[in-house]
């Protein structure tokens, strides 16, 4: 199956999971599973929040931040991956001036 996130509608999720400013997102659903070319603009963040049925895999394309992950704080940039199994919890924040880009993968277990 292919995904053109090029033809999609980019979509503004304001203080999702409890985050900053908004999440900008264009996803592919297809039952519990989720695949999203995700943005946020400098200060925006994804709230923290734990994968109870499921799990993450985020691949960040452009730009740097941090992500707090079960607990601890890492530094992130283009070039990464990051992993949150299920039962674990994690967000992403833009602490940069520019765009922090990715894609992530939630797949339900």
């Amino acid at each position: 199956m292919i995904i053109e996130f090029a033809k999609m509608e980019e979509k503004a999720l304001p203080n999702f999971k409890g985050g900053e400013k908004q999440y900008d997102v264009k996803m592919f659903v297809e039952g519990n599973h989720k695949i999203m070319q995700g943005r946020l603009i400098p200060g925006a963040s994804i709230g923290l929040h734990t994968h109870e049925n499921d799990c993450e895999v985020i691949f960040l394309t452009e730009g740097k931040g941090k992500v707090i992950d079960d607990g601890q704080e890492h530094a992130v940039n283009a070039g990464m991956a990051l992993f949150c199994p299920k039962d674990h919890s994690h967000t992403l924040i833009n602490d940069s001036d520019s765009d922090l880009c990715f894609y992530a993968a939630v797949i339900e277990q």
